[in-house]
């Protein structure tokens, strides 16, 4: 048995497009949300997005988005998605291995409980997010998951840097649209039986 999960084809080619360099956090948070944009105006999957960036210098790796609904895949989330493309780009499992450039994970909001676990477990020792609050749940409907109430100690905890409220008000402009949009948001068992 086989499955594979890829990026669409847009944003393949958005990558390709990406500066050498982006500095600073905000730049490559800019960036991260144009994806989320992008794909969920694509019709190619949810609003979120993530990239992996050498910390110190700002060199793009990848940036992902989310694939759940087109590749009826539930673990399909932008973290899951980036952190994978990244990890086979740099031949590698462990983004925090030794003789590497320190990788930080840029996400559109907090990860999710999934992704949250598959950040640590990434090896990334950088974590940058647009914002930690209710509003993406509030705003959208979607079901981030039980998040330990000391999330961002447990981060600190394993030597994983956080950076919080990087251009928030532009992500919660993109969860603003995707609300309005009439596009599907789909937790598990929605309005189905627990």
């Amino acid at each position: 048995m086989h499955f594979t999960l890829s990026l669409p084809d847009w944003a393949i080619e958005a990558n390709k497009k990406l500066p050498a360099y982006l500095p600073t956090v905000d730049e490559r948070m800019a960036e991260v949300i144009r994806f989320s944009r992008l794909n969920f105006e694509n019709g190619t999957g949810g609003p979120f997005a993530a990239g992996v960036f050498e910390r110190d210098t700002g060199k793009p790796v990848v940036i992902g988005v989310n694939r759940v609904v087109p590749s009826n895949c539930s673990s399909a989330h932008a973290e899951v998605m980036t952190i994978s493309v990244a990890q086979q780009i740099l031949g590698t499992h462990d983004l925090g291995g030794p003789n590497q450039p320190i990788y930080q994970l840029v996400v559109n909001w907090r990860p999710c409980a999934m992704c949250y676990g598959a950040t640590i477990w990434s090896g990334v020792r950088s974590l940058a997010i647009a914002g930690s609050g209710p509003e993406l749940e509030q705003i959208t409907g979607f079901d981030e998951g039980p998040i330990h109430p000391e999330w961002d100690k447990e981060l600190a905890k394993r030597g994983i840097e956080l950076i919080n409220n990087v251009l928030t008000e532009e992500a919660l402009a993109v969860y603003r649209d995707f609300a309005t949009s009439g596009a599907l948001v789909y937790n598990p068992r929605s309005g189905g039986e627990k």
